[in-house]
């Protein structure tokens, strides 16, 4: 989900469309929160580890 995001971003910014560059501020977030919380010992969903 972050490679996802950062992708997103990028073609926002090189296209200038406000609609993906809000999209991969929003997947990247998401992701990063699932790696930190993965990291941490929780369990994400039902995996034991997210990566």
């Amino acid at each position: 989900m972050i490679t996802l995001g950062i992708v997103l971003l990028l073609l926002g910014l090189l296209f200038n469309i406000g609609v993906l560059w809000t999209a991969g501020v929003i997947v990247l977030i998401v992701g990063l929160v699932l790696v930190l919380l993965g990291r941490s010992g929780h369990q994400v969903g039902s995996r034991a580890h997210y990566w």
